[in-house]
């Protein structure tokens, strides 16, 4: 069992390796291609007078810039969407503690469940009477102090 599961290991990483190889030659072979043409269009511009040169220089630049803005766009419209969504999201988990924090404001303090172990036994004269604390956390110790005392 040991020996068949790494030689299907082995197995898949080799078709991947194979897979990724192919992928990059196809990359070579397309670069290659791309630097004939580039060849090709340089020789020709060298055989141009010097004024056709430099407007032939400033076209490609021209659209060359141009790309890069179309690119830069696309971007740019992606992060916003993903801006947007993001801040929804953040509505939603804002609302969810919100939620939970008016819902742990009407729970009895000693009814809490992360503070059952300081649970405090109190007589009350009136059984009918409940009643309800909001507190800050971090002023906890001090409210429990000051309940002991």
């Amino acid at each position: 069992p040991v020996l068949r599961l790494l030689e299907a290991q082995l197995q898949e990483q080799r078709r991947e390796h194979e897979e990724e190889m192919e992928a990059l030659k196809n990359q070579v072979d397309l670069m290659q291609e791309e630097l004939e043409k580039q060849q090709q269009a340089f020789l020709q511009t060298m055989q141009l007078s010097p004024e056709v040169q430099v407007e032939f220089g400033l076209q490609q630049e021209i659209t060359r810039l141009t790309n890069e803005n179309l690119d830069l766009k696309e971007l740019l419209e992606k992060l916003e969407k993903n801006e947007k969504k993001l801040k929804k999201q953040l509505k939603i988990y804002m609302k969810k503690v919100q939620d939970f924090e008016a819902s742990q404001t009407m729970v009895p303090v000693e009814r809490r469940p992360h503070e059952r172990n300081m649970q405090v036994a109190v007589q009350r004269k009136e059984k009918d009477f409940q009643g309800m604390l909001e507190y800050y956390k971090e002023d906890e110790p001090l409210l429990i102090r000051n309940l002991i005392t």
